[in-house]
């Protein structure tokens, strides 16, 4: 289905859902208002009946979360559009996070009915090589003026030249959090600042913690966001097959980078969950994740946050980030339905009627009984979130190395015992015993292992 033909039922729920569906409240006193928005749905939901055939269809989602609101939530923006434009409804059924590969594998074996399942690095390609998913290509246009934007995103994601993953959105983009009040205290210049003229790479970045006196330079998920910079994947594909890619002059060059960090001191292995407030650390490296509660914790810090520095001479920004999307179970006769619960989650996501919405819920602090903030964004930060999960101007690299499975994987506090892409991407700054403190020494012992798995892809 095009774009446009569904346009006409997401005006008409624009009005009931724009807030609701994005977390804010419904305006129980106009009830003028709520009879007008329902007879809109009802039209918007008869002529989209002629453009699909799943009208009262019911897709099954395994998972260990629900899409349907729980408790006293609201639907999301997504699953009203689902529900009150396509007639779709979503049934539930729990499995835990620990065996939710496990659970789907049985139940698409004993023929019971499983239609939609949560992307997440080992359901590719690892998933679609044990035939656990579909293809979606049959059902949803990628040449669709809906996907603008993301095409490319999910032409870098296919295997044996076709998209099992087609994502709506991409978030958590690998960032570095720092505090302003800090960088000023050490008179050095603003990253951010640095950023918007077009100087901060990987220079500017070790020049930084070069001049910094405090006790470290970085910390946190630092090595794929360094190799993924360079825009080229541990483990890269033509469409038809994969490719090792350790290698390549790019990722020795961000390997490089790393094996300095360690060597001058500069990296710490300390377990970071939020950015400190004691002046030791110049800069987290983490998605926005963590700069919600640093917020809290670190109140009079002025804590901003500012993309992962670019390789120097790079053509543009490339980022590693979490790539959001639904995956076409095995055997589901659903795919029709499925697909178009992922169109909504498209025009979620990027609708412009539902901008307000986005942030409002974005904005919204976390607080204790006395009214504290423990969470919370600033609007000037979500600004910066929202210009790096921009695909026009941030490229997401996709690295099938994340979704190989056990081999390539597996995280333990073990060097010897660790997925090898997982050592590729931070063995030089783990500080696991035995790791190595040399890109060479360390490609030496990993890539013969990455290349084995790629055979059986």
């Amino acid at each position: 289905m095009k774009l446009k033909k569904i346009m006409a039922g997401i005006a008409a729920l624009t009005m009931a859902f724009s807030l609701t569906a994005c977390g804010g409240k419904k305006d129980k006193d106009s009830a003028s208002e709520k009879e007008t928005s329902s007879n809109s749905v009802t039209e918007a939901s008869s002529e989209t009946e002629k453009q699909s055939d799943i009208s009262g269809q019911e897709i099954t989602w395994l998972s260990y979360y629900d899409v349907n609101p729980v408790d006293s939530e609201e639907r999301s923006a997504a699953l009203s559009l689902f529900e009150d434009v396509y007639g779709g409804k979503v049934s539930f059924v729990y499995t835990s996070y620990e065996k939710k590969y496990d659970v789907l594998s049985e139940k698409i074996l004993g023929g019971e009915p499983v239609d939609m399942f949560p992307y997440e690095p080992n359901a590719f390609p690892y998933g679609a090589a044990k035939e656990l998913f579909q293809p979606l290509d049959e059902y949803i246009d990628l040449d669709d003026e809906l996907w603008a934007g993301i095409k490319d995103v999910a032409d870098s994601m296919t295997y044996k030249d076709a998209h099992y993953v087609i994502p709506y959105s991409i978030s958590e983009p690998a960032c570095l959090i720092y505090s302003r009040k800090l960088v000023k205290d050490e008179e050095l210049d603003d990253p951010y600042k640095l950023y918007e003229s077009g100087k901060w790479d990987w220079d500017a970045f070790v020049s930084m913690m070069d001049d910094f006196s405090g006790e470290h330079g970085c910390a946190g998920l630092i090595g794929p966001a360094a190799i993924h910079s360079t825009g080229m994947p541990v483990v890269g594909s033509d469409g038809a097959s994969l490719s090792n890619n350790t290698g390549s002059e790019e990722i020795e060059k961000a390997e490089k980078l790393l094996e300095k960090l360690s060597n001058n001191g500069y990296y710490t292995d300390g377990l970071y969950t939020r950015y400190p407030d004691d002046g030791s650390l110049l800069f987290l490296s983490a998605g926005p994740w963590a700069l919600s509660e640093s917020n809290g914790e670190n109140p009079d810090g002025d804590l901003f946050l500012v993309p992962f520095p670019k390789a120097p001479g790079a053509d543009k920004y490339y980022i590693d980030c979490t790539f959001d999307a639904k995956m076409l179970a095995a055997k589901s006769d659903k795919g029709e339905a499925v697909a178009a619960y992922i169109k909504c989650e498209r025009i979620a996501a990027t609708d412009e009627k539902y901008a307000a919405g986005r942030k409002e819920n974005a904005l919204k602090a976390h607080v204790n009984d006395k009214g504290e903030k423990l969470k919370y964004i600033t609007e000037e930060q979500y600004g910066v979130i929202s210009e790096m999960t921009d695909t026009s101007k941030f490229t997401p690299v996709f690295d099938y190395g994340t979704g190989m499975g056990r081999k390539m994987s597996t995280e333990t506090y073990e060097y010897e015992s660790r997925g090898a892409y997982k050592n590729i991407t931070d063995g030089l700054v783990s500080g696991y015993e035995g790791s190595p403190t040399s890109w060479e020494e360390l490609r030496e012992k990993w890539s013969g292992v990455i290349d084995e798995e790629i055979k059986k892809y």
